[in-house]
């Protein structure tokens, strides 16, 4: 399907969505990042369990961050009937939970307190690798979508702190503003992964929220898996298959100058992931 036929086509189901907005679900967990962590992934071996119900549009809805304005009515269209979900309990005997996955829910500093107020009880599940190697594959990805001009990674780490000065700023003075830099540029600032998971805390608190290390995704999915489905309370049902997706292929190797000095940096901000999973990051053993 062409990119016209698809929009014509999320055009219309989400018209049809509009219409019965009432009778369809609200998530009851979200994947909210990091962005080139394994989240697609992980999102695709999820919509394979029979009680895990994906939205009928595409795999992140981005209200939270990036269309806020447009209303709870029309997050609510993108997701499945309530019917749908009633004849799967009445299956199973277990109450289906939907979901979405939106990797700069994590980053945006007001789609923490949107979540938390609009989807009290809501689960967040969020990813995350080491963030010199997430850094790197997010400049390869936005190169290639065009949402970066500078083909530099090198560059592009030194433009980063020009580019998102006053941006957290300007997006908290301008609720429904969109910016470009802060959503397309932070390559080392979205590394952070402490700090940012600091400001959901006291909005849902740790109970409700599971961060993976991507590393044991990657190697060993199926304990990682069964980790989540304990966290959503939900069963075993089938064998999913597990893939990686979206991976770019890197135009060089990354000077081993700079690759240090980012280590370097994210060091204290790895010690702080500690707590959140249990021990060392497997990108510093």
């Amino acid at each position: 399907m062409n990119r016209t036929m698809k929009r014509s086509a999320h055009a219309v189901s989400h018209t049809a969505g509009r219409l019965t907005v009432s009778g369809r679900l609200l998530p009851s967990f979200l994947i909210v990042g990091a962005q080139r962590c394994g989240t697609t992934s992980l999102y695709r071996a999820l919509a394979q369990h029979p009680l895990v119900l994906k939205p009928v549009l595409r795999k992140g809805v981005h209200y939270f961050d990036a269309a806020y304005g447009k209303g709870l009515s029309w997050y609510r269209a993108h997701f499945p009937l309530k019917a749908t979900a009633h004849r799967l309990e009445r299956r199973y005997g277990i109450r289906p939970l939907a979901f979405e996955s939106s990797p700069y829910y994590l980053f945006h500093p007001l789609a923490g307190p949107r979540i938390a107020r609009d989807l009290p009880g809501v689960k967040l599940i969020v990813l995350v690798r080491d963030p010199v190697e997430r850094a790197y594959s997010a400049h390869a990805h936005e190169v290639a979508r065009g949402f970066e001009t500078e083909p530099s990674f090198e560059a592009a780490v030194e433009l980063e702190p020009h580019r998102l000065a006053g941006e957290t700023e300007r997006l908290c003075r301008q609720p429904y503003l969109v910016s470009h830099a802060h959503r397309h540029h932070a390559y080392v600032t979205r590394g952070q992964y402490a700090e940012q998971l600091a400001r959901l805390e006291p909005l849902v608190g740790t109970g409700r929220m599971l961060v993976i290390d991507s590393g044991r995704f990657f190697t060993s999915p199926e304990p990682v898996y069964d980790q989540v489905l304990e966290f959503l309370g939900l069963p075993r049902l089938g064998d999913p298959v597990f893939e990686r997706h979206n991976a770019r292929p890197r135009p060089s190797e990354m000077p081993e100058s700079l690759r240090h000095a980012l280590s370097d940096h994210f060091d204290p901000w790895d010690r702080e992931l500690e707590p959140w999973l249990g021990g060392t990051p497997s990108w510093r053993r």
